[in-house]
């Protein structure tokens, strides 16, 4: 099971007040934020927008549900992708080998 399944949600029935969830559509994060209230009858829940503050109802089967990642490998992926690359990938113009030989 790779790491996106484990994360996906069919159901608001799989979710507690208090869980952090991304809401997607169509490859774009539509909404992320924390569950203030289930209404698992008719699957469908609130959450208190991240991005915008505001209280979103949201559809679960009409967007792709994740549970959000864990913060602390979100930051650590984010500090690996900043650092610049040991070996450069090019050579600047000013350093390159002269081309008459």
């Amino acid at each position: 099971m790779d790491v996106e399944e484990a994360r996906h949600i069919r159901s608001s029935s799989e979710l507690n007040v208090g869980d952090e969830i991304e809401a997607w559509h169509n490859g774009k994060l539509f909404h992320r934020g924390t569950v203030t209230q289930t209404v698992t009858a008719v699957d469908l829940f609130w959450i208190l927008d991240s991005r915008t503050g505001t209280r979103r109802l949201i559809d679960a089967e009409a967007l792709v549900i994740l549970r959000a990642a864990d913060p602390g490998t979100a930051k650590a992926a984010s500090r690996a992708a900043a650092r610049p690359p040991a070996q450069p990938s090019h050579m600047p113009l000013f350093q390159a080998p002269s081309l008459a030989g």
